[in-house]
């Protein structure tokens, strides 16, 4: 192994035999301000680099390793302008970082430490506010924390990053619909993915296949957690960042949007000593909001809790997490098996996959342990028979199974804009000869207003649809009842559908028919 000394030794040498330019920089005085700013602060002392002229459109950078391709790619990243590279000792490096960033001597915990030293669950964090004081006047970084502080004010879920043939187009997807919120020249492109890749510790230099990464936004004093994948398209990297605000989703059972009635059979349904709950629904309806509400309800300091997840999107205190990891036979099924020799009282399955994971989870919930897991199902009913067509015993599906609960996410009317409007006779027959009732003809719309950028929606809530494990259905299950037959003995049960729950929600004044309909289309 090379030690500091020796590796310095190396470099010393090569710079002598390459002839690369060496500069003192006690001997040039006093350092431009402006200059000093074209590289980030967390990137100067990563690769110990000093820029200190600036000469037209190149830029002379001082650096303790200059073979470095890494950095040198990198640094190259954050300017548009010619780079010509100086050696200097590392011992100079360091005295003029802490001469000009006033920084205290570094941590092991460094910003922007590489991906390799990361403990396992650590991501990068970097301050995306007017806090970092002004040292993110580069074009780049800050086109790049522009787009995050747009998105995170405007609510939005995902960031959309995409090239096009001759423009940069970028997305914010907010209450559950994509719309462009501004456009670039393309010659933007390849600096804003190099930013995106640096603070998610991504492989700058690689564009040619799929990457995923994360890092944490410091927020004017909050933390908010970044998902970033990349995927290389015949115009450039397309880059999606998820945005996981912990502070935008209340983790709370009482926050769901439940009817008492409904909240009152969801919570007697968690204080069950055993059994399963299952929550379904199609991707982004709101599933892992409602699971950790209800890790939430039944996490106490004397139940073992292990949840199994893909990814893990929130931390909560007191739950031990689990993150799958097929690359290396970490999957849903072995790491189930693996919870079951660790006592658990409560236990959390991401996701239902397979056969072999359903069958685990199932068993487990008849030997004392509370499950909760999801399926991507479009209604209740329709879950009980995607777990008969996986091959599931129908006696063990209707021995463990206590709960099944179908979501959907619709958008909120604007509180500043609504107004109450009158519903079509056209809708309201097409609805009522669906077997669908509106108590009134009359409901609220928003017109549009600056507060929710003229869409006359802000925010979104739930509708659910609950169908509980009676012992009518059991004996139908096992009876080998067909879905219209179960069907007709729900209705004849009158439990309320999705649909059903919608429209309450219709009458109450806090969504419209039209998001309700868009929602549920795919439900029946």
């Amino acid at each position: 192994m090379v030690s500091p000394d020796q590796n310095s030794i190396t470099v010393q040498s090569l710079v002598e035999k390459e002839g690369v330019p060496q500069i003192d920089l006690n001997e040039i005085g006093d350092i431009d301000p402006e200059v000093i700013d074209v590289i980030p602060e967390d990137l100067a002392v990563k690769y110990k680099a000093i820029p200190f002229r600036i000469e037209q459109d190149s830029i002379h950078i001082s650096i303790t390793n200059p073979f470095d391709l890494r950095a040198q790619e990198i640094l190259r990243a954050q300017t548009a302008l010619q780079i010509q590279f100086y050696y200097s000792p590392e011992a100079h490096i360091e005295e003029w970082l802490d001469k000009l960033f006033l920084r205290d001597d570094l941590s092991e915990d460094n910003e922007l430490s590489e991906a390799g030293d990361l403990k396992d669950g650590e991501s990068t964090t970097v301050n995306i506010d007017s806090s970092d004081g002004g040292k993110t006047d580069i074009p780049t970084v800050r086109e790049v924390n522009s787009i995050l502080l747009n998105a995170i004010q405007e609510r939005a879920s995902d960031i959309h990053i995409e090239a096009e043939e001759r423009r940069l187009a970028i997305r914010f997807r907010v209450d559950g619909v994509l719309r462009e919120v501004k456009t670039a020249p393309k010659s933007e492109h390849a600096g804003i993915v190099s930013r995106i890749k640096i603070i998610s510790d991504l492989d700058i230099a690689e564009r040619r296949v799929p990457q995923d990464g994360r890092s944490k936004l410091n927020v004017f004093g909050r933390t908010v957690d970044l998902r970033v994948s990349t995927l290389p398209t015949i115009h450039g990297e397309k880059v999606v960042m998820r945005i996981l605000d912990k502070e935008m989703h209340s983790l709370n059972v009482a926050d769901l949007g439940l009817e008492p009635e409904l909240q009152e059979d969801f919570t007697t349904s968690l204080k069950e000593p055993h059994g399963m709950i299952l929550v379904t629904g199609p991707t982004g309806s709101g599933k892992t909001t409602t699971l950790y509400s209800a890790l939430s309800f039944v996490n106490i300091r004397d139940r073992n809790i292990i949840t199994l997840e893909d990814p893990v999107e929130y931390q909560l205190r007191g739950v031990n997490q689990v993150q799958v990891r097929p690359e290396i036979g970490l999957s849903f099924s072995v790491g189930l098996r693996a919870i079951l020799r660790q006592d658990p009282d409560i236990i959390m399955v991401g996701e239902i996959r397979d056969l072999d994971t359903a069958e685990i989870a199932m068993r487990s919930s008849l030997t004392g342990h509370l499950v909760f897991s999801t399926l991507h199902t479009n209604n209740s009913l329709a879950t009980v028979m995607r777990l008969i067509d996986m091959g599931i015993d129908r006696y063990l599906i209707t021995a463990s199974v206590h709960l099944i609960v179908a979501q959907r996410l619709v958008r909120r009317i604007c509180f500043h804009c609504s107004e109450q409007v009158e519903i079509d006779d056209a809708l309201f027959e097409q609805l009522s000869s669906g077997g669908h009732t509106l108590k009134t003809r009359t409901t609220r719309k928003g017109r549009g207003c600056l507060h929710c950028s003229g869409t006359g929606y802000k925010g979104r809530l739930a509708i659910f649809e609950f169908l509980k494990m009676g012992a009518e259905l059991r004996s139908m299950i096992i009876d080998n009842a067909s879905m219209e037959e179960i069907t007709q003995k729900t209705q004849a049960l009158n439990m309320e559908t999705l649909m059903d729950n919608g429209l309450r929600k219709v009458q109450v004044g806090v969504t419209t028919i039209d998001e309700i309909l868009r929602v549920t289309s795919d439900a029946f």
